[in-house]
C-alpha cells in the first residue's frame, strides 16, 4: 500500500488541508462521512457564509472543484474510519464504505471533522425549542434564506416582527459550556440583514449579553446592520419564551435599564453555539489524542503551534479543535497540511 496523507472529514477545514497538501505533491486521502463534500455549510443548507454574504454553495462549490482537480487526491465519500493501528511509523486505518472495509496506509492524519451545533432543547426547555414551532435555530434559518423565504413555521404567514436570541448553549456554566462560541454574534447579524433585506418591513431585534465582533467584522457586519439596514440591538438576559395570542412572549430583562422586559414576537430564534461534533470525539478516541473538557481536541503547543496533537503524526484543524470561523478552518488546514507533508517526507 502506498502511504498518504489521509484527511478525515471533508468539510471547509479538511478540503482546506487537503488542497494545501496536494499542492505541495502529496498524495492525499480524504475520508467523508456523508455522500458528499462540503461540511456544515452544505449539511445544514447554509444561504451565505459570514461576514461576506457570498453563497455558500457557490464558496463550497469552487472549494470542491479545486480538490477533485488533483491527481493526487483519492476522495472517499459515505465512508468513515472504524480502526486504526500504528505498530510502526505509519498508521494503518480501517475504512468502512458501505458494507465493505478497506484498509489505508497512512503517514500521517489530519482531523477535520468540525462541530455540532448546541441542541437548544438539551438542557431547557424555557425557550421552548420543540414545543413551540416558531422558535427556531439559527441553521434553521440559514434554510430559509437559502429559499429566499423567511415564514413561521407554524402557519406559513411572514413575520414582521423577529428576535435573535444569542449565547444559547455557549457562556453558560450551568451547562459546562464556558466558552464563547466565537461566530454567532456575527451569523445573528449576518441574518438579521438578510431579514431585512427579504422583509424591509420587519422589525428585528438582537437580544445579547455582550457583542463579540472581532478583527474587520464590527465594520463589515455589525454597524452595517445597524445604521443601513436598522436591526436593534438590546442588551439583556432572555429567560423564557411562552404562547400568547398566537405570538411569542419573550421574557427577560434589559440589563442596560435594569428593569423586567416582556415582548411579543412572531418568530424567535436561539442563536446557538458550537459543541464537539460525535466525529470528533470517535476519531480522538480511536486515534488515542487527548481531549479538552469539551470534548474538542486539544492543541500540543499552543499558542504557536495550533495543530499539533499529543500523538505524533496526527493533527487537528479547524472546529475539531474548537470554535472556528471559516478562515480558522483555512488557516489551520495550511498549516497542518504542511506539518503532514514532512512526515510524508521523512518516511520516504
Amino acid at each position: 500500500m502506498e502511504e498518504r496523507l489521509v484527511v478525515i472529514g471533508g468539510g471547509p477545514a479538511g478540503i482546506s488541508a487537503a488542497i494545501a497538501a496536494a499542492e505541495l505533491g502529496a498524495p492525499v486521502t480524504v475520508i467523508e462521512k456523508n455522500a458528499y463534500l462540503g461540511g456544515r455549510p452544505i449539511e445544514e443548507n447554509y444561504a451565505s457564509l459570514t461576514p461576506y454574504l457570498e453563497s455558500a454553495e457557490e464558496v463550497m462549490g469552487r472549494l470542491i472543484a479545486q480538490l477533485t482537480s488533483f491527481e493526487n487526491v483519492d476522495v472517499l465519500t459515505s465512508s468513515k474510519v472504524v480502526g486504526a493501528s500504528r505498530d510502526h511509523a505509519p498508521f494503518e486505518l480501517d475504512v468502512l464504505t458501505g458494507s465493505a472495509t478497506s484498509k489505508v496506509e497512512a503517514a500521517s492524519v489530519i482531523i477535520a471533522t468540525g462541530f455540532t451545533h448546541f441542541d437548544p432543547g438539551r438542557e431547557t426547555q424555557l425557550y421552548g425549542y420543540y414545543e413551540f414551532p416558531d422558535v427556531i435555530a439559527l441553521q434553521d434559518l440559514e434554510a430559509m434564506l437559502k429559499e429566499g423565504k423567511v415564514t413561521r413555521p407554524s402557519n406559513g404567514e411572514t413575520p414582521q416582527r423577529i428576535c435573535f436570541v444569542q449565547c444559547v448553549g455557549s457562556r453558560d456554566r450551568q451547562i459546562g459550556n464556558e466558552y464563547c462560541s466565537k461566530v454567532c454574534c456575527g451569523v445573528a447579524s449576518k441574518e438579521a440583514t438578510e431579514i431585512k433585506l427579504l422583509i424591509p418591513s420587519a422589525e428585528v431585534f438582537i437580544f445579547y449579553i455582550d457583542m463579540r465582533m472581532y478583527g474587520y467584522w464590527e465594520n463589515q457586519i455589525y454597524w452595517p446592520a445597524q445604521e443601513k439596514h436598522h436591526v436593534q440591538y438590546v442588551k439583556g438576559i432572555i429567560t423564557e419564551v411562552l404562547p400568547k395570542d398566537g405570538k411569542l412572549l419573550v421574557r427577560g430583562e434589559d440589563t442596560t435599564m435594569g428593569r423586567p422586559m416582556e415582548v411579543l414576537m412572531d418568530l424567535v430564534v436561539l442563536s446557538v453555539g458550537m459543541e464537539a461534533s460525535p466525529g470528533t470525539r470517535q476519531m480522538a478516541a480511536l486515534l488515542g489524542v487527548k481531549q479538552n473538557k469539551y470534548g474538542f481536541i486539544e492543541a500540543a503547543n499552543s499558542p504557536l503551534d495550533t495543530v499539533s496533537t499529543s500523538v505524533p503524526g496526527v493533527y487537528a484543524v479547524g472546529a475539531a479543535l474548537g470554535p472556528s470561523d471559516l478562515e480558522d478552518c483555512a488557516s489551520s488546514g495550511g498549516l497542518a497540511a504542511a506539518k503532514a507533508v514532512r512526515d510524508l517526507h521523512a518516511l520516504a
